[in-house]
């Protein structure tokens, strides 16, 4: 996919031209799309096949006419919209962005989190800090500020994060629990999402999650309760303190959508204070999106913008992966790649390891 789609130029002059124009107007374009959703426009028109005129969409949608009218003639150049005589009517990119829920959460993630923010990309880039993040508050990095983000904020980031994960946890449970371990490390267990997958689906495991004491915080409170709570355990760590070990004794260690949150360098020493903590029968269980070994290439290119949230949002030094890039901080750190399992969920690989 890489070799024919990014080796090889893809647009004509014209389709290049056209490319560059949507480049330069991308902020409209998105503000624009998304507002057709907020007002229900693409919704109105998709209930209707034959579609609206100017005027029916104004009122139905409470919008003046000249509000309505600009939104429309610019979703029809975008291509969100068709024009057919004097009605509107919803074109595919109009039904995807209203149905695919993954465009939906992305609009979210961008608008909410990050639109503000990355206004400051340039600055982000040239000083290796999240200088985007300032927006909402002054931390150095979005994790140690996370539950004090606005509230909408909270719920896009957690929305983004959550749907990505909770579509790969049933199979990634199959592959973890096929080798039967009793006690397992998470390691940045955030919410305690995937910790309560694993003491429900297996009744006997006992899970010890490793984060900063905010977020064990509100592990707690997210788990106060559900089944298998109880089986759930915290230690409070800044995992980037390269003093602070990790605890030993357990038959598993699994990382998911964690490491991406870091440097290189800093994934290194992470992974290295694994290997440190695990016996030569431990299991490694990294579950990242790989945007080299996606499927799709769409799914590549959402993957390498979302690259840049990191960049201006979160921390300024960490991006998705590419596999050879995560497969030589993994070497590095003292671990060996046992198995590659891809097209887990809408996208992530998991990386089982072992000591060397």
């Amino acid at each position: 996919m890489m070799h024919k789609r990014y080796t090889k130029e893809q647009c004509t002059a014209a389709e290049a031209q056209r490319l560059a124009q949507e480049i330069a107007f991308g902020p409209v374009v998105f503000q624009v799309s998304r507002l057709m959703l907020k007002f229900g426009i693409f919704q109105l028109l998709s209930d209707k096949r034959e579609g609206y005129t100017l005027q029916e969409i104004s009122g139905r949608t409470g919008l003046t006419r000249y509000a309505a009218q600009v939104l429309l003639e610019a979703s029809l150049t975008i291509g969100t919209i068709l024009s057919e005589e004097d009605r509107y009517v919803l074109a595919k990119a109009g039904w995807f962005l209203l149905n695919d829920k993954m465009a939906r959460v992305n609009m979210e993630f961008n608008h909410d989190v990050n639109y503000q923010g990355l206004f400051h990309l340039e600055e982000a880039l040239l000083n290796g800090r999240p200088e985007g993040l300032k927006v909402f508050g002054e931390w150095p990095t979005i994790y140690e500020g996370l539950s004090q983000l606005p509230e909408q904020v909270q719920k896009s980031w957690f929305g983004f994060d959550h749907f990505y994960s909770d579509q790969s946890f049933g199979k990634a449970l199959e592959i973890v629990f096929s080798h039967h371990p009793k006690r397992l490390l998470d390691i940045g267990g955030n919410t305690g999402r995937w910790a309560t997958q694993c003491v429900q689906y297996n009744k006997e495991v006992e899970v010890t999650i490793v984060d900063l004491p905010q977020q064990l915080e509100m592990m707690r409170k997210q788990t106060a309760g559900l089944p298998g709570a109880e089986r759930i355990h915290g230690h409070g760590a800044n995992l980037l303190d390269r003093d602070v070990p990790f605890p030993c004794g357990f038959d598993a260690v699994w990382m998911s959508q964690f490491l991406d949150c870091f440097s290189e360098e800093e994934v290194t020493s992470i992974l290295t204070r694994v290997a440190q903590s695990i016996g030569k029968d431990s299991k490694v269980y990294i579950m990242e999106t790989l945007w080299d070994r996606q499927r799709y290439e769409t799914a590549s290119y959402c993957l390498t913008q979302i690259s840049l949230y990191f960049t201006a949002m979160a921390n300024g030094n960490s991006k998705m992966f590419h596999s050879d890039d995560l497969i030589r901080c993994i070497e590095n750190a003292g671990l060996e790649v046992e198995e590659i399992q891809d097209n887990i969920g809408l996208g992530h690989s998991i990386l089982q390891c072992r000591l060397k």
